[in-house]
């Protein structure tokens, strides 16, 4: 006759999902895969009736009434959380002996996933449930490759999109994005300003000292711009030596004539490159939009020429106003070059 250590041992082999009571209704032995489930508290000599809670049959509160239903299905969950469900069978062993239950194929293959993280190895390889363990590990593998490659691919987007509304050189944004902001702008209920700057005297540099040296001149006037500006201004490179500030519920004259002089102070200051000092100017046109008075993107850009143009007219390193006075009588006057 086989021992109970013997008969343990076998059983956990073929379901390691048993429990092995003793005539009293305790456990003597609970395999690998069941201990899994409770892996802080010791299953061994707890009573089994107090450690489950039997939800069919209703009628069980002592071994004889346990043995009594050998071959029933049992249904039962744990009695602590989580209240995980099983199905069972109870076989008792010769001689009241005790009884062997088993729940190898009786728990949700959801909660052992989910609650428990059981894998294929830890049930039989005879067992059904390995079947559904790894249709679930296959799905679970297969989402998280998913959800891998939906990031990588959010972020590709997200990058490819910032490329796209960006100026390389200098790090501000370009003339698409610009438009974008603008035309938001416009279709809001603030105010904001739009400033059309234009660098004087930048074709001097970078016909004396190259293009190098050009595009020093300008990632500085990116600097000179981000510093006196706000985090919620747009700043954008809309040409070789032009830039478009969209100032978000800005309208005050003053203010916006303050900002203006700011950047040409910083634009005139001397900037050294490769031993070289460089200078340039700057020449500022600015329009106003208040949401009683809406114009389109492209006349408020219009207006900003105007005003820009009147700055370089009046000799560069200068800031206008846009006002319906600059409005010419006959056709447009070309840009002065810088």
């Amino acid at each position: 006759m086989i021992s109970k250590p013997g008969l343990a041992a076998i059983l956990n082999q073929l379901s390691p999902m048993y429990l092995l009571l003793d005539a009293s209704g305790h456990i003597e032995r609970v395999g690998s895969t069941l201990q899994k489930l409770r892996p802080d508290q010791p299953l061994q000599g707890q009573r089994f009736l107090e450690l489950f809670q039997l939800t069919r049959p209703r009628s069980v509160s002592t071994m004889s009434d346990l043995t009594a239903r050998a071959g029933a299905v049992l249904h039962l969950n744990f009695r602590d959380a989580p209240a995980t469900g099983f199905k069972g069978a109870l076989v008792p062993l010769p001689g009241a002996q005790g009884a062997i239950v088993n729940l190898s194929f009786g728990i949700s293959v959801l909660d052992a996933v989910q609650d428990y993280a059981l894998t294929s190895a830890d049930f039989p390889v005879t067992d059904l449930t390995i079947e559904m363990l790894y249709l679930v590990e296959a799905k679970s593998a297969a989402m998280e490759a998913s959800r891998k490659l939906n990031m990588r691919l959010q972020g590709a987007m997200i990058a490819a999109e910032e490329q796209a509304f960006t100026d390389t050189l200098t790090g501000l944004k370009n003339r698409r994005a610009m438009e974008f902001v603008l035309d938001r702008l416009i279709a809001g209920t603030g105010q904001f300003a739009l400033m059309h700057l234009d660098l004087d005297f930048f074709k001097q540099v970078n016909d004396t000292y190259g293009h190098a040296a050009g595009d020093h001149i300008l990632q500085h006037a990116a600097r000179i711009m981000l510093d006196e500006t706000r985090s919620t201004d747009t700043i954008a490179r809309v040409g070789g030596d032009e830039f478009v500030l969209l100032l978000d519920d800005l309208t005050d004259h003053s203010r916006l004539d303050q900002i203006a002089w700011n950047l040409i102070e910083g634009m005139e200051k001397p900037v050294n490159y490769r031993g070289q000092t460089c200078r340039v100017s700057a020449s500022i046109g600015t329009t106003v939009s208040r949401s009683h008075d809406r114009v389109a993107a492209p006349n408020m850009l219009h207006q900003a020429d105007l005003a820009l143009y009147a700055a370089k007219k009046a000799g560069r390193a200068a800031h206008v106003i846009y006002s319906p006075a600059l409005e010419p009588a006959g056709p447009h006057e070309p840009g002065l070059s810088a």
